[in-house]
């Protein structure tokens, strides 16, 4: 399925969430926030948007949607603007752990499976060079003579 805008319109290509396409009217308009309020957020660190050659504001999906949830988080329960800032820097942190964790846990897994291939590799190896041998009940005692001459 193609990611697309909130109105289904699919993004450009090459385009995704995080892609910075919404100039500041827009974004206003589709968190259901003020122009100025965006910009006090921007100056306070709990959205940053990117930014045009001329210095414009250009928000992505991404922007929109932490822009919805310190709406949220602020009108519906009570939290204050560092609070927020604080929750949205935990909950980045939250997610590059998550992310970091994925990553080292594939790597363990080709790390695992290389393993396991070289293990083979040499058992493979030590087969053409075993012979079986029956199993045999008798036992044989061997005592060498002391050699004579010395």
């Amino acid at each position: 399925m193609m990611p697309s805008f909130p109105s289904g319109v699919p993004f450009p290509a090459g385009a995704n969430e995080d892609s910075p396409v919404f100039v500041i009217s827009v974004a206003a308009q589709l968190s259901g926030l003020h122009a100025q309020t965006l910009r006090s957020y921007d100056r306070l660190g709990l959205v940053s948007p990117g930014r045009t050659s001329g210095g414009g504001r250009r928000y992505s999906m991404r922007d929109i949607a932490v822009l919805r949830e310190v709406q949220r988080l602020s009108q519906e329960e009570g939290v204050n603007l560092a609070g927020i800032k604080r929750i949205i820097s935990l909950e980045n942190q939250v997610t590059a752990l998550q992310s970091r964790i994925q990553e080292l846990t594939e790597e363990l897994a080709s790390a695992y499976a290389a393993a396991e291939q070289a293990a083979a590799a040499i058992h493979a190896s030590y087969r053409h060079e075993l012979v079986p041998v029956r199993k045999q009940t008798a036992l044989v005692v061997w005592k060498p003579q002391p050699r004579r001459g010395f």
